[in-house]
């Protein structure tokens, strides 16, 4: 028999429906309203009951099941999942308005228009499973040894024969540290160069999580505007000329797309080194470039050993590998080995060498050359879409930037979309400040499949309309 459900959602609140609906039944459970054991209506029938859409259910449901407070099956029906009382314990979601809720809702998903991730449907799974897996086998048969904190000699072979054809960096092997992909490498460069308390340039809008770690490692930030030839390096020179540090994503700027100038990366390297500052490349889509060949990495220029590289496999293979790699300036190689050694080793083995033999196969470059013609019909198909609707498109890199008039609130625009499995970035949570933050929606490519595209843009027209 069914249990008695009782739910009640503020449509007025700034909380999702989904996170309201999960939220209830979490509590429900935890104290003990709903047993172990207890049937839960169907997500269609608790949508009609509720009066929401049938996705803001199963959105719930599906954040429920993955907690293991629910489970599923045809014959039973759904039901609160059996399990002692003592470990039913609900994880609280962070608080709202913090940097953890906001983490969160920028990396959910699987969804349409997600920002930072590839698309599935182009990537080869089966024959990527098949060399890892060789690669486990080979890593469990292996004497237990302690592997080299800098990475596998292999993988960093590897990259640093790719850098030197796609990006143009001349390198050696010992000059590449293998990462957990870009947060580590950025944390593992500001502990090698220990900056606390000194000021750097922030690309305005820029990336909020590179942002929030130069808080956590205690630097003060100067914001510097960006335009149609990247960060404005004299801005920046006027403004902050004490800084020690630039973070800067010069190959396609994040999250606005255009590429830094010749002239404008000349300007920052000779300030660099003039200043004795630092500058980390942050190397974001730049191997995705669809219009023509990507520009030469900034350190491809340095003369000076001021840059420091940082790239992953993130938006090529996968986020879940939290796989990267830095190429560090020769001067400062054995201190970024040394700091890894001691607090920031890479991941196993075994993804590393994997990563290698994918690499060294060919098999990277055809996926890499399949993926960029793949994402050009997707962002030609959405531009397509896009001409009938509100805002101003434009293309920003691996996202379409749909522009919205000022006051609109792109944030909760954007929370809304989650409960239909949508996820486009709300442009102004890439400003350093409310006040300087203007509205917009990034519409990723990626995650853009063409089947679904005429109806994911109707829905989303309909969902910036209740707001408009």
């Amino acid at each position: 028999m069914d249990q008695p459900l009782k739910l009640e959602l503020d449509r007025s609140a700034k909380t999702p429906l989904a996170e309201q609906i999960r939220k209830g039944i979490s509590t429900a459970i935890e104290s003990g309203v709903l047993a172990p054991g207890a049937r839960l209506p169907s997500w269609l029938d608790l949508a009609a009951q509720l009066g929401v859409a049938r996705g803001t259910v199963r959105t719930a449901y599906e954040k429920l099941t993955a907690a293991q407070l629910i489970v599923a099956s045809r014959a039973a029906g759904t039901r609160v999942a059996d399990q002692p009382a003592a470990i039913a314990r609900v994880e609280q979601p962070p608080d709202p308005g913090s940097f953890m809720e906001q983490y969160l809702e920028m990396t959910a998903g699987p969804a349409i228009f997600q920002m930072g991730v590839p698309a599935q449907e182009t990537f080869p799974a089966t024959l990527f499973a098949r060399i890892r897996s060789q690669a486990v086998r080979a890593e469990s048969s292996a004497p237990a040894i302690y592997p080299d904190p800098r990475g596998e000699l292999e993988l960093r072979r590897e990259i640093a024969a790719y850098v030197a054809v796609a990006r143009r960096i001349e390198c050696s092997p010992s000059e590449v540290i293998i990462t957990g992909g870009y947060a580590n490498g950025l944390g593992l460069a500001l502990r090698v160069l220990g900056l606390e308390g000194r000021k750097a340039w922030v690309e305005d809008p820029g990336f909020p999580f590179s942002r929030r770690g130069l808080e956590l490692a205690r630097l003060s930030l100067a914001p510097v505007p960006v335009d149609e030839e990247g960060i404005d390096v004299d801005h920046g020179i006027r403004h902050a000329p004490d800084a020690a540090l630039v973070v800067v994503t010069p190959g396609q700027q994040a999250p606005l797309g255009p590429a830094l100038s010749l002239a404008r990366r000349l300007r920052l390297l000779d300030w660099a080194a003039r200043s004795e500052a630092w500058v980390i490349e942050d190397d974001y889509l730049s191997e995705l470039q669809l219009d023509g060949r990507a520009a030469p990495a900034l350190a491809s220029l340095d003369r000076a050993g001021r840059v420091i590289h940082i790239g992953s496999f993130s938006k090529t293979i996968s986020p879940a590998l939290r796989l990267g790699f830095l190429v560090a300036p020769p001067a400062l190689a054995p201190r970024f080995a040394e700091v890894a050694a001691c607090l920031a080793p890479p991941p196993g083995p075994a993804v590393q060498l994997a990563t290698a033999e994918f690499m060294r196969e060919g098999h990277y470059m055809r996926h890499l050359r399949r993926t960029k013609r793949v994402y050009a019909a997707q962002r030609d198909a959405l531009l397509k879409c896009l001409t009938s609707g509100p805002g101003e498109a434009t293309v920003a890199g691996l996202a379409v930037l749909l522009r919205l008039p000022d006051g609109t609130p792109d944030l909760a625009i954007a929370r809304e979309t989650l409960a239909f499995g949508m996820a486009p970035a709300p442009l102004s949570a890439w400003y350093a400040s409310p006040d300087s933050a203007k509205p917009g929606l990034l519409l990723g490519l990626a995650t853009a499949p063409q089947r679904q595209l005429a109806r994911s843009w109707e829905r989303l027209q309909g969902i910036i309309g209740r707001f408009a």
